[in-house]
């Protein structure tokens, strides 16, 4: 019987697990790019950031996740520190509702599910589907652990074997951090220990003590994973939660017996009461600290100062590891970096035109120097866009991954032909000390602008997959290419009207023109997938068809005519 008893708790717990897991994925998955606008509703106030905590705790199911994105959040500087504790206070709610006796709603959740993941029209609606199979596990699951389990009195080795492990409470509180940290939710431990108390395996006083724990545990993770050991000031958010919690536990502990003995006469059911005490601590702990969230926000930025800002700029800014969990975010992160890299290279552009106009050695080498964050930055996004995908992705997800890869790597390029080609041309002009002629330097000037104006409307392009502005970029290439024809037969005609200076410039004039088109070819790959989702499949192939260098995001290889 022993046996049969530990086997039905293993088997509800892991069933319960997968669940939990399959609902905060799929909520992650379909509303991932939402969770940021929640978050952002939270700046408001304290209380809209305590009310943002209950809301997407209920959402992820699960204070830890909350926790770590919060404090993500907070080390980028998008939270204040105070708003970042008010909304970890808030990081319980969902435990209450699953108390209650809904395992009949399983099967109906478990048919929903099915026919829409298999039948649903979007990625949307599938991870919907996802979500509903996960609740109606977590519910069979509660359903095992509460109901088909045998009672304590059935299995004596069993009960008498928990009840000697959890008869101290510092030891019960020990044990429930360590599973919810392992664990990573502390809403699966917790209703764990309802079905253990409900099924009396443990005394109240022990469910009691094993609930600090579980709110203990959930603090744990975030200071662990949340935080980035060279930037002390990470840890200030988790750090700051996990004292509130450590005060909290403090100040309840010694009057334990008197609180189960109040709570049971109030509430017999055993699990019943293990919920609304886990409601009722965190609610008393929000009531305590609301109010004390500044001086606290004050010790911890003493304790964990600042990094200097002599930030390197090889160093991704925005790559956060901890939101890899949601590809959503984790691929706006991406994004985000990859435009950070594209503004080193718009100005590695800018600075190397300026440095063949001028003859500035200096710039010629800061231009190179800066081609070697571009190359760091776009093996670190690479990288990451890789982890990511080697979860699950959906359609959506998928492409706007590659899209990322892609356009990072046309950046690279773009870079190692301003580094390679055009760097080495100014130091050519520099070395042999020869000047454009005047209508060429201002010929060279103008083609050079409508290629910077053309890379600031593909960083448009690449963030908001406009289609009217993917097809003016593409309209931009035949005008770019009789550009660069217009100003080549220009710098023929002064050849042979004998001028000096265009004599002496001729080959730097036309490298520079063919290297500043080639360029434009690589800012043109952002148009590809933004024209091919807009059914224009007829116009990508034929820029595709025109353009022997670019990289296509759905091959990644170069072309070759």
């Amino acid at each position: 019987m022993a046996t049969i008893v530990i086997l039905d708790l293993m088997g509800g717990v892991a069933l319960l697990l997968w669940g939990l897991h399959m609902v905060q994925s799929g909520i992650s998955r379909a509303f991932g790019s939402d969770l940021r606008w929640i978050l952002s509703k939270a700046l408001r106030n304290r209380l809209s950031a305590f009310a943002a905590g209950l809301g997407l705790t209920s959402l992820l199911q699960s204070s830890t996740a909350t926790g770590l994105m919060t404090a993500s959040f907070a080390a980028e500087g998008a939270l204040p520190l105070a708003t970042g504790l008010a909304i970890m206070l808030g990081t319980t709610l969902i435990v209450q509702l699953l108390s209650f006796n809904m395992a009949a709603i399983a099967p109906v959740l478990f048919v929903f599910g099915l026919a829409a993941f298999r039948f649903g029209g979007n990625a949307r609606f599938k991870n919907a589907g996802r979500i509903a199979i996960g609740l109606g596990l977590m519910l069979l699951a509660l359903h095992i652990l509460m109901v088909t389990s045998a009672p304590a009195e059935d299995a004596p080795i069993v009960r008498n074997l928990l009840q000697s492990i959890t008869a101290d409470p510092v030891m019960c509180i020990v044990i429930a951090a360590a599973v919810t940290w392992a664990a990573h939710s502390s809403v699966a431990t917790v209703l764990l220990i309802m079905s253990l108390a409900y099924s009396h395996f443990i005394t109240p006083a022990a469910a009691l003590a094993l609930v600090l724990g579980a709110n203990l545990g959930s603090a744990i993770n975030p200071v662990i994973e949340g935080t980035r050991r060279e930037d002390p000031a990470s840890y200030r958010l988790p750090v700051g939660n996990l004292i509130n919690r450590m005060v909290g536990i403090v100040l309840v502990v010694p009057f334990l017996p008197a609180l189960t003995a109040w709570l049971q006469s109030m509430q017999p059911n055993a699990g019943m009461m293990t919920a609304q005490f886990h409601i009722a601590f965190n609610v008393a702990l929000a009531l305590i600290f609301i109010g004390l969230l500044d001086p606290l926000a004050w010790l911890l930025n003493k304790m964990f100062p600042a990094r200097p800002a002599s930030e390197s700029p090889y160093a991704p800014r925005y790559l956060d590891e901890s939101a890899l969990e949601t590809p959503n975010l984790a691929l706006a992160d991406a994004a985000r970096e990859t435009l950070r890299m594209g503004d080193f290279v718009e100005n590695m552009l800018r600075n190397v035109m300026l440095a063949l106009m001028t003859g500035n050695r200096t710039l010629v080498a800061s231009v190179s120097r800066t081609d070697n964050v571009v190359d760091h930055l776009n093996e670190a996004i690479k990288l990451y866009v890789t982890k990511l995908t080697r979860e699950s992705l959906d359609e959506r997800d998928g492409k706007r991954a590659m899209e990322i890869i892609s356009f990072a790597i046309n950046l690279e390029h773009i870079g190692d032909i301003i580094d390679k080609n055009l760097c080495e041309l100014a130091t050519k002009k520099i070395k042999r000390r020869i000047e454009f002629s005047p209508d060429g330097a201002t010929e060279l000037e103008a083609f050079h602008k409508r290629i910077v104006d053309s890379l600031r409307l593909g960083f448009s392009v690449f963030m908001s997959g406009d289609a009217a502005d993917a097809r003016k970029l593409i309209a931009q290439k035949a005008e770019i290419r009789s550009a660069e024809l217009a100003a080549a037969e220009r710098h023929f005609e002064r050849l042979r009207e004998g001028l000096s200076q265009s004599i002496e410039t001729t080959s730097l004039h036309l490298d520079i023109l063919r290297d500043l088109k080639r360029i434009h070819s690589h800012i043109c790959s952002v148009a590809y997938p933004v024209l091919e989702a807009a059914g224009e499949t007829e116009a990508a192939a034929q820029v595709e068809e025109s353009d022997p260098i670019t990289l296509s995001p759905a091959g990644l290889n170069p072309k070759s005519r």
